[in-house]
């Protein structure tokens, strides 16, 4: 059996590995730490719960366990803050017994807290590129000493349209740098910016592009008017543990979070109009239970890590097939099975049709009475 000696990390990294309860590496940990390790580029192509950020994190903490403290040597960007709090959070876990620290940086919340670590001294920074820049700009933040860059999610970022501030970024990285870049797909664009970051990359591809076996897929053909009411009798009548909802818009999320609220679920939106505090209530209330369904915005949505979700609702079709994959990989995860329930109207048949090529087979149709198109 593969396991986490076979890496060779101090054992102080080691603790740390044992602390969280590791017992062997996933693939992508298995085929990435070692070029990590060994200083490569790496392009890494694998899906949300696939064990990426551990696979980076732990490289990085064996570097910077030689060398210089005090000092920003490691910086990770990422596109939402709730990804940043994920990744500083396992940074935190597998760094415990080091002296390695570790600090968040993203806007909608107080400066002063991040500038105090800041000039506390701090090994990695984990950052949304806005407020990243803001606080470089004032001064207080000091990228000359970087020896690690990780572009964690860069698909997403892209979307979010990132590209501009990430572009200014790495031109106030030293040039000499070991760069990781990890996406759930790889759209035209972030191929472009791979090529352009990269140096001789090592490829790792883990489960990414199509999506994860573990799920069956079905659709829901029906009219816009009567998606509430379609939602509500699938959760009425299907046995579910932890439920995903995804919407297009963040008036749909908090609407349909309050329906079901009013109906008895232990329900919760999560959108991109709501304060940091909020956001970060409605995170830690699924994922430790005291919601069982979290109605999101996708890019509310990025960087949720809970891995007992049984099912995804697409209450709205995404807008791609990618999309579509990366919403239903929050389900199915690690060996678990998993459903996705897709609401399709008649102008979401098209898309419908290139899901259907991705997976290599027509998607089940099923129709409730008096639900359905």
């Amino acid at each position: 059996m593969i396991d986490f000696e076979q890496f060779a990390l101090e054992p102080r990294i080691l603790a740390g590995v044992k602390s969280m309860g590791f017992t062997e590496p996933t693939p992508i940990q298995a085929e990435a730490i070692p070029h990590v390790l060994k200083g490569r580029d790496v392009l890494g192509l694998a899906q949300t719960g696939t064990g990426k950020t551990a696979a980076f994190i732990l490289p990085i903490l064996q570097r910077l366990s030689r060398g210089p403290l005090n000092r920003v040597r490691a910086l990770i960007l990422a596109p939402t803050r709730e990804l940043a709090e994920q990744i500083h959070q396992v940074t935190v876990e597998l760094s415990r017994n080091t002296k390695v620290r570790s600090v968040t940086i993203y806007g909608g919340v107080s400066k002063s807290p991040q500038v105090a670590a800041l000039r506390q001294g701090v090994e990695i920074v984990v950052a949304c590129p806005g407020r990243l820049l803001d606080l470089y700009g004032e001064g207080v933040v000091n990228l000359s000493h970087i020896e690690v860059l990780v572009l964690d999610e860069a698909d997403r970022m892209c979307d979010m349209g990132f590209l501009p501030d990430i572009r200014r970024i790495l031109r106030l990285l030293p040039t000499q740098r070991q760069t990781l870049f990890f996406s759930a797909t790889m759209p035209a664009e972030i191929r472009a910016l791979a090529d352009d970051l990269l140096h001789q990359p090592v490829t790792v591809q883990i489960g990414a592009i199509a999506p994860v076996k573990s799920v069956s897929h079905v659709l829901y053909p029906v009219p816009r008017a009567l998606k509430a009411k379609l939602a509500l009798a699938l959760l009425e009548h299907t046995a579910t543990g932890r439920v995903l909802i995804f919407t297009r818009t963040k008036y749909r999320a908090r609407n349909l979070a309050r329906d079901l609220e009013r109906r008895g679920y232990r329900a919760v939106a999560l959108q991109g109009n709501m304060s940091q505090n909020q956001r970060q209530h409605a995170l830690d209330g699924f994922r430790d239970g005291k919601y069982d369904i979290l109605v999101a915005t996708d890019i509310a949505a990025r960087g949720i890590d809970v891995t007992d979700i049984t099912h995804v609702i697409n209450f709205d079709m995404p807008d791609t097939v990618d999309a579509y994959t990366h919403r239903i990989g929050r389900t199915g995860r690690v060996d678990a099975k998993g459903e996705a329930f897709t609401f399709i109207e008649a102008d979401d048949e098209p898309l419908v049709r290139q899901v259907e090529r991705v997976l290599g087979k027509p998607i089940e149709r099923r129709f409730l009475e008096g639900l359905s198109a």
